[in-house]
Parts: structure tokens; sequence; C-alpha cells
């Protein structure tokens, strides 16, 4: 398969689909990820404002993955929904340039501005081409989905933990959803309702084969 991943900001994939992106890519699908924004405004004023950017090529280099895997957008954290129609149009141009057959975002039901904009434009665009899935980042959620599971291995687990150490600027910050328990106790509790050891779980917005 092509698969399309996209991240509003740079460490979303990781947490809501770090352990399916390990095991797509072990399984040698393509892979095009694109960024939206590397928050250079959210950062403190002593910290350098491509220190996001340079994490997620740290990710990027643990990956294994090259240049044209890859796309970093520099529209502004918060405010995406200025850019709208920029952003529809990108992903139109991603459309027929890489014609994915899934493309993995964040979840129409995500509360935080910019991770809205990219779900209601990713449908726009691949509403009638792509098959369409939605990650979980359950503290932006009122209600989720879980009307998709794609077990894991244990490996896929550690190697999504491994990927989102790269984040050190939030690591900083204590963010709980970035520690190692929590990585490990979401995907145990998502395998537990599919009979698996580990699970991520989507929402489905279109399904084609």
């Amino acid at each position: 398969m092509r698969v399309l991943f996209l991240s509003p900001h740079t460490d979303d994939v990781e947490l809501g689909a770090g352990g399916t992106l390990v095991k797509f890519l072990e399984l040698g699908h393509e892979i095009l990820w694109v960024v939206f924004s590397t928050a250079e405004e959210s950062l403190p004023d002593n910290m350098p404002k491509d220190t996001l950017k340079r994490e997620f090529l740290g990710v990027i280099n643990d990956l294994g993955l090259k240049g044209e895997n890859y796309r970093i957008l520099n529209f502004h954290v918060r405010r995406l929904h200025e850019y709208r129609q920029e952003i529809l149009e990108e992903l139109v141009k991603i459309r027929k340039e890489f014609a994915p057959d899934l493309v993995i975002g964040p979840s129409l039901n995500d509360y935080h501005q910019d991770h809205q904009v990219v779900a209601w434009e990713m449908t726009r665009a691949f509403k009638n081409t792509s098959s369409i899935i939605c990650y979980e980042l359950p503290w932006n959620h009122v209600t989720f989905n879980t009307q998709l599971f794609i077990k894991l291995e244990e490996k896929h687990v550690k190697k999504k933990v491994e990927l989102l150490s790269n984040y050190e600027s939030q690591l900083l910050l204590n963010r709980p959803y970035f520690s190692k328990d929590f990585i490990f106790g979401w995907a145990r509790m998502r395998g537990v309702q599919v009979k698996a050891e580990f699970a991520e779980a989507f929402e489905v917005i279109r399904w084609i084969l």
C-alpha cells in the first residue's frame, strides 16, 4: 500500500499511530509523512525555534526514512484555520502525486483547533479516492469511535516509545502521555479489546476495497 500519514504538529503521528507506522514500514508499505507545523511559536523563549523540527528529523533518522518519505510544512501553530485553503491545495497536490491507498490523520472528534482543520481538509481531499482512518489522542477527545484496531507486537510499542524519546523538549514539560508506562498501558488496553497483547485503535471515515 501507499500510506499517507498526516501530522498537524511534529509528534502527533508518533503518539496516535506510532506502532502502526513502525508495523507498516516493517511490512514494506510505501510511506509519505506530512507535518503541517513545527510549532515554533509554542516553544519557550530560551529554546531554539527549530527544536521540534530537529527532534522530528531524529525520528525520521531512527526509522531510516529518506527525503521522499516526508514533508515538513511551516504553517503557524494554532492558526491552521487561517490557511485552510492552502492546506487543502497541498493535500490535493499530494493526492495527484502520491495517490495514497490509505490516509491516516487526526480524528474529526479531536478538539484541538489545528487537528480539526487537518481532519476536515483530509476528508475533503481524499473522500472519493482513498481509505481514511483517524488516530486516537485521548487527551483531545470527548468521544472516540473504536471502529478499527491494528494489532501490534511488543517490539512495535517499544519502537514507538523510542521514537517519542527524540522529543526532549516535550519530555522536559513532563507530559504524561509521553511516558513509557502510559504508552504501553494504552496499547495494552486497546489490545485487550481485540484479544491481542497490544493494539492501536482508529476511527473509520472511509474504507475502500
